[in-house]
């Protein structure tokens, strides 16, 4: 094999991002608490910014207006200059990143940008020098001077990570009496427990799993653990390796309670014998076959289906609930009587002030201070005035898309989500100016709070199509049309998807049953044979 070298020249075009409309773009993409945390580590980290507390007045001249003079005039011409010399290293010092068709090169660019950084422990004196440098000049912060963080109380405050569904079981097993060769084969039982209490591993699996320092058990062995595990561990039904045991564990649990002489005449005895013998009947609504099978009558199989509304289909999430997320919206929408519209304001009450450290920007230009403290001071500058313009420019385009969708769908705030009328992206962007990428970064993750409760920022952009009387309607107000007809239809003689598909027709938009089937599918409405009442 031969390997040989060669010079070639080579015409293309390449866009080039520069990190600092990386960073615009991300801050852009964040939602409001995303973004919150993002400039509370930027504030830890970078001493030149600092948060305007509530009720400080601002020093005149101290939104650093270029010709102040005095000291305030020395922080202007401080952070002009780290402007000018960001626009500077944007198109000269720099190098401009690719951007390519891959997405996974988005990282490479990132890692190659923030490895081109200074590295401040990189630098000939450490922090604890420069520190000593800047207490010298008469320039030290609270924080320097040891008072108490805030965020480092919040993060001391913060509740801690609850117990996993293993972790509980484990502690309850730890205290449970049981023959001593079982105690290990419980506790790796428990090991395979999923999050809402199945145990969906076979028992031969886990012994081929079982630590080599342990003896491998028998299946005998592995059954009579599990058993112990099931009669011994609350919530009932924990370990149970399908539906059909984990209902009937918790059955076995409330008869040997008592929890039956409330149930009426019976007890459990119907409520067991439907999930012991017919319980695939029951999940595909084939109650009249039930009744054909057990001779009882159907108000019995009904009065057995309402015991079983006792009973847990997930025990391990009693104790281990998921968290829900936090949807802070990133604006509010409110109607204006006086002027007859919805008017949108941004939720930034919770977003902090920034501004860049006066002290620390006169260091910058101070010629008598060390060259490495001004590079060190000018780099953080930099940062800083780079993070505050990328988060007003947040707020200016998302304001703007805001407006234009309030503008573009008045029907839905007046009347709700029949009324959502197709806004392409696209549409948006022209009329903006920007480019649609813009557009899909603004929306992205955000969350607005409107008369109609709070609603995805997003929701508002679908595509549509046209009732006969030629009004554009969206998809999603198809849905909704679909699903008022599916509230309203008779649950004994539920519509079957052509009905539902001509019903939807006579409100003026013609689709077709496998789209009725897909919106249905959509919207989590089972089929007309599973929604029928008997």
């Amino acid at each position: 094999m031969r390997f040989d070298t060669s010079q070639q020249m080579k015409f293309g075009q390449h866009m080039k991002l520069a990190p600092r409309m990386i960073q615009s773009m991300e801050i852009l993409q964040m939602p409001l608490l995303q973004l919150e945390e993002r400039i509370a580590q930027e504030l830890e980290s970078n001493a030149t910014l600092e948060q305007v507390e509530p009720g400080e007045t601002a020093e005149p001249g101290e939104e650093l207006a270029p010709g102040a003079d005095g000291v305030v005039g020395g922080v202007a011409a401080a952070a002009q200059e780290a402007r000018e010399d960001a626009r500077r290293e944007n198109h000269e010092g720099e190098r401009p990143m690719e951007v390519t068709d891959s997405g996974a090169d988005d990282f490479q660019r990132l890692d190659s940008f923030e490895s081109s950084l200074p590295d401040a422990a990189a630098n000939e004196y450490s922090a604890s020098e420069r520190y000593d440098e800047l207490r010298e000049l008469g320039l030290s912060r609270a924080r320097l001077e040891g008072e108490r963080d805030a965020k480092s109380d919040a993060m001391a405050n913060t509740a801690a990570r609850s117990a996993s569904l293993a972790e509980q079981l484990q502690d309850q097993w730890s205290m449970v009496d049981v023959e001593e060769s079982l105690a290990p084969l419980g506790e790796l039982i428990i090991s395979f427990i999923e999050d809402d209490g199945y145990l969906r591993t076979p028992l031969e699996t886990i012994i081929d799993r079982a630590p080599t320092t342990m003896a491998r058990p028998t299946i005998e062995q592995m059954e009579r653990a599990l058993k112990a595990v099931q009669l011994l561990l609350d919530p009932p039904g924990v370990a149970a390796r399908d539906l059909r045991e984990c209902l009937l564990l918790q059955i076995d649990a409330l008869e040997a309670e008592g929890g039956g002489t409330a149930l009426g005449e019976g007890g459990w005895g119907v409520a067991r014998r439907l999930v012991e013998d017919h319980l695939e009947d029951l999940s595909q609504n084939r109650l009249p076959k039930i009744v054909e099978k057990t001779g009882l009558s159907m108000e019995e199989i009904k009065r057995g289906m309402e015991q079983m509304r006792h009973l847990d289909i997930a025990p391990g999430r009693r104790l281990v609930n998921e968290r829900a997320s936090i949807i802070v919206p990133d604006a509010i929408i409110e109607f204006d009587a006086d002027s007859n519209r919805y008017v949108a304001y941004l939720n930034d009450s919770r977003m902090p002030n920034l501004r860049v450290n006066k002290e620390y920007a006169m260091l910058a230009r101070d010629r008598t201070a060390p060259k490495e403290t001004r590079e060190f001071l000018k780099k953080n500058l930099t940062n800083a005035t780079w993070l505050i313009d990328a988060v007003d420019q947040r707020k200016r385009t998302l304001l703007r898309v805001i407006n234009v969708v309030v503008d573009a769908q008045r029907e839905y705030f007046d009347y709700g989500p029949q009324s959502l009328r197709p806004l392409p992206m696209t549409q948006v962007a022209e009329q903006l100016g920007v480019h649609v990428a813009t557009v899909s970064r603004a929306v992205a993750d955000k969350y607005m709070f409107t008369p109609r409760g709070v609603v995805p920022l997003r929701s508002f952009f679908t595509s549509g199509t046209q009732t006969e009387s030629g009004e554009e309607v969206s998809w999603d107000a198809v849905k909704a049309a679909l699903k008022e007809v599916i509230d309203a239809e008779d649950k004994k003689n539920p519509l079957s998807d052509d009905a539902l598909a001509e019903e939807v027709k006579k409100r003026g938009v013609e689709i077709a049953r496998r789209t009725v089937a897909k919106y249905r599918s959509q919207l989590n409405i089972p089929s007309a044979r599973l929604r029928k009442a008997f």
